[in-house]
């Protein structure tokens, strides 16, 4: 496909740099670092295998109940009764008392903050009766928002040859979270919690070594390692990662600040164009008018390895003359940002509509295309 050269992005500080250095590792056996101020992935490792999400499956738990309060079906001030299940159930607790009841609001903080296990059983027993029937409502709203390798079978994460997910999977969880429930959201940044006149501090290390960090889970079983979903937003960027199969809590921390550092320290984000920008004017084949404005359907904006951005490049890709008629918000032609081996594509539109010219007009029109190569 014929592409026009828009502009190349030039840094001259950035020549000096021979090395691109947005090549990285990490020692985790799955991570992922994701931008969701743009989509991109900018770390992948394994992040499509099947691992155990350990108490990580919580943001799932976590999310079913924030779709139910937005969608006015559960209330924070909604109170359960404990179940003798979830009262003895082993592992991270909030410590909830059988036969009594309990806030939604409390359950949550006792999830997002203390990883109770009993408080996760108790919030999945009163919004579906059983955990079995709330795990057939957490995989549906994970076929929902897009997961392909998860199932999940329970509400904490208790360890289950059928209870997995992937690292992509758990990004896209925790992107659906920010995205959808920003209010909600803010529990996950509470350093602490007391319930029952125990106070437990939340897990997540990144709360208190990154400056930005807002959220999410840890996780931890034998057969998992150590795992974590935590994110941060700085300048404007929200980073999202997402750790498993760590041999300590240690390495975990440590892994998952390096991870959050690299990502906010070694790309910048370029705003290349805003919402309905002309960024072209196309030809069009027999339309009553010559040209067709191709115009951006959002903001474009991409994160870009501060070494590469002196290559960046703005190509639009288009077979011209557009044939007419022509409808306004019209896909015609696609917008590729690339730099190093990478290339985003991203649609353009009819800034208007175009009609076709008569019968007669187009005869003559067709002829003088032929003739001179042009309409």
């Amino acid at each position: 496909m014929p592409k026009h050269t828009l502009k190349s992005i030039l840094f001259l500080l950035i020549l000096l740099l021979s090395k691109p250095l947005f090549a990285i590792d990490s020692i985790a056996e799955t991570a992922l670092v994701m931008d969701i101020s743009t989509g991109e992935i900018l770390l992948d490792k394994n992040s499509d295998k099947r691992t155990f999400p350990s108490s990580m499956t919580k943001i799932m738990t976590v999310l079913v109940a924030f779709e139910k309060i937005k969608n006015g079906t559960l209330s924070m001030d909604q109170e359960f009764l404990v179940s003798k299940k979830a009262w003895k159930m082993g592992g991270s607790k909030m410590f909830i008392e059988v036969d009594k009841k309990i806030k939604v609001s409390d359950l949550l903080l006792g999830i997002v903050v203390q990883s109770g296990n009993d408080a996760s059983i108790a919030l999945a027993e009163g919004i579906s009766g059983s955990e079995d029937t709330f795990a057939i409502e957490m995989n549906n709203l994970g076929e929902k928002i897009g997961l392909n390798g998860s199932n999940f079978v329970n509400s904490s994460g208790w360890p289950d040859d059928n209870h997995y997910t992937t690292a992509k999977d758990l990004a896209l969880i925790a992107k659906y979270t920010v995205e959808n429930h920003p209010e909600l959201y803010q529990m996950y940044a509470l350093n602490e919690f007391t319930y029952n006149n125990i106070r437990q501090d939340n897990r997540n290390p990144l709360l208190l070594t990154f400056d930005g960090a807002d959220g999410f889970k840890t996780g931890y079983t034998e057969a998992a390692g150590y795992g974590i979903v935590g994110s941060a937003e700085k300048g404007g960027r929200r980073l999202i990662i997402v750790l498993n199969g760590l041999d300590s809590s240690r390495s975990r921390a440590q892994e998952s600040l390096r991870l959050m550092d690299w990502g906010f320290n070694n790309f910048e984000l370029v705003n290349f164009f805003n919402k309905n920008d002309l960024v072209f004017e196309a030809n069009t084949w027999l339309g009553k008018e010559e040209k067709v404005n191709l115009i951006t359907l959002k903001e474009i904006k991409v994160s870009i390895p501060k070494a590469q951005l002196s290559s960046a490049n703005v190509d639009v890709l288009i077979e011209e003359p557009i044939q007419t008629p022509i409808k306004k918000g019209e896909t015609i032609a696609n917008l590729q940002i690339s730099y190093a081996d990478k290339k985003i594509v991203f649609p353009l539109a009819a800034g208007e509509d175009v009609e076709q010219k008569g019968f007669f007009s187009r005869i003559t029109s067709a002829l003088y295309y032929i003739v001179l190569g042009s309409n």
